[in-house]
């Protein structure tokens, strides 16, 4: 394959590498928004204490990581498969890099 396009086609490839982790970076903020959202409906209805006791400082936290699994499970299929495309496309631009030389890459 002529130089030229191999350093064409090693563009291409990284391009396509970026695209995949935008979108893996796009489903995260997607997450990140959705609990920003729920985070005061999670918080406790009461602020009273309640025959003396007090509020269990845990409860917000299990009652977020219990939101934050469910909300990432229903992604999970998209993130594992765009997470494989990408490690695909890695190993492949990593052996097309290993076969151009060093001076084709620079030019």
């Amino acid at each position: 394959m002529p130089s030229p396009d191999r350093r064409a086609r090693l563009f291409r490839m990284e391009e396509a590498r970026r695209q995949i982790q935008r979108q893996l970076d796009m489903i995260d903020r997607q997450i990140t928004r959705r609990m920003t959202t729920l985070i005061p409906q999670l918080h406790p209805r009461r602020t009273t204490y309640r025959r003396g006791k007090p509020p269990d400082p845990n409860a917000f936290l299990e009652r977020y990581r219990a939101k934050l699994a469910a909300i990432t499970a229903e992604r999970q299929p998209e993130i594992d498969a765009l997470t494989r495309k990408l490690a695909r496309q890695e190993s492949a631009i990593a052996v097309l890099r290993a076969q151009l030389d060093p001076e084709e890459l620079c030019a």
